[in-house]
């Protein structure tokens, strides 16, 4: 038996300190220069810079300016700053905090606002974001938090309870109204292969319709009135508010928080979210690992509905207190626009959240004060939605790297 005495190839010197250190100050860099938080960052920089385009397009003074253009453009240009600033500043002050407001409370009162806008749309757009990540298009947001409106309102109202039992009852009620709605097309796209996509769609309009047909019969209105409304619903049933009057910032926002919580610890702890983000990385390869596809698919719309209708009834509950054909407004829709801006991560969607409930707090004072088209903020809106879903894009602008792929260890 024969010993390879041959020597051993030399190792490779390990790289100086200071090489080292560039490379790693490098590589933080570049995560953070092709972060995704910085792409959602600056798609709202760009964003707000073209809805300021608008705003001044739209602006009267800013049109006659712009015609003597050449003959003074320092006026031109005074005008339009001065135009976008004051629709922006009046934007800041009915969001965030009113600087001109003579008392402290009317001051701070914008920022609660927002806080009660963004409620509903935190819960609604979280359910949406779970179906996300697991690889379901839960469109049907709108018609969940229809259904969870009109039962935990019908119960606000029908049901003579103590207090806080009655406010659980009601909310428990949305839950069960949201869980069953979505879990249709849940049991849909697993039992028979339906588009989630579309049978989600047309939940939203039989939902829609329901409540107008509801809203006409006087057992369920408890009613006489000839308007196609509810009786607004007992002091018991209501969500308590947080602080005193004129805020109007109620217990649904805490919701919020904890539902934020839960869907983190769901993805993020549990055995179940396993599971949900398998099965939405690749069906195939977690059926093969033996998880029931179809099992998490029913599983994961139910929690993703339960979640929306927890969102109306928040806002039945917390802020309009009865039932109307315009309950959910644009919720359902919005929501969405929130989990995509989020990421489908439930910090990101929670901070979604508060934005969009700030352009609508804000976009109100907005119009009012500067005659501002209140329709430009939802232009805003919808452009942060359009960047977003091309993040080349807004690194082509900014002139950001791509994101480097990570190397697998053998």
């Amino acid at each position: 038996m024969t010993t390879d005495t041959s020597p051993a190839a030399p190792s490779a010197a390990p790289p100086p300190e200071s090489e080292a250190a560039d490379g790693k100050e490098q590589t933080l860099l570049q995560q953070i220069m092709s972060g995704s938080w910085l792409v959602s960052l600056l798609a709202i920089v760009l964003a707000l810079l073209f809805g300021g385009v608008l705003i001044a397009v739209s602006n009267a003074e800013v049109v006659a300016a712009a015609e003597n253009f050449f003959a003074a453009p320092g006026d031109f240009f005074a005008t339009l700053f001065q135009t976008v600033g004051n629709a922006y500043s009046a934007l800041f002050r009915g969001a965030v905090f009113d600087w001109e407001a003579r008392t402290t409370e009317r001051a701070i009162r914008p920022l609660t606002e927002s806080m009660v806008s963004g409620t509903p749309l935190i819960l609604t757009g979280l359910g949406i974001a779970l179906a996300f990540r697991c690889g379901l298009f839960n469109i049907g947001g709108q018609g969940q938090v229809i259904l969870g409106a009109t039962i935990a309102g019908f119960l606000g109202y029908a049901l003579p309870l103590p207090p806080v039992v009655h406010m659980l009852v009601a909310v428990v009620g949305g839950i069960i109204g949201g869980a069953i709605w979505a879990g249709i097309a849940g049991v849909l796209k697993a039992r028979t292969g339906a588009n989630e996509v579309i049978v989600t769609i047309m939940l939203n309009s039989i939902a829609g319709y329901a409540l107008g047909y509801l809203l006409k019969q006087n057992w369920f209105t408890h009613t006489s009135s000839a308007n196609p409304q509810s009786r607004v619903i007992d002091d018991s049933a209501q969500m308590f508010l947080l602080l005193p009057a004129p805020f109007r910032l109620h217990f649904g926002f805490i919701i919020a928080i904890l539902a934020t919580i839960f869907v983190w610890w769901l993805l993020e702890r549990s055995t179940i979210g396993f599971e949900f983000k398998a099965v939405g990385a690749n069906p195939h390869a977690a059926r093969t690992a033996g998880i029931s596809v179809s099992k998490v698919t029913v599983t994961v719309m139910i929690v993703a509905g339960a979640l929306a209708g927890l969102g109306g009834a928040a806002q039945v509950l917390g802020t309009e207190y009865k039932l109307t054909g315009g309950i959910s407004g644009s919720i359902g829709f919005d929501a969405i626009t929130v989990a995509l801006l989020g990421r489908s991560k439930p910090l990101g969607t929670f901070l979604a959240g508060l934005l969009f409930g700030a352009f609508k707090a804000g976009g109100y004072l907005m119009q009012s004060q500067t005659g501002t088209p209140i329709d430009i903020v939802l232009v805003v809106q919808s452009v942060i939605v359009l960047l977003i879903a091309a993040p080349p894009l807004v690194r082509s602008i900014f002139r950001l790297p791509t994101p480097a792929l990570k190397r697998k260890e053998d």
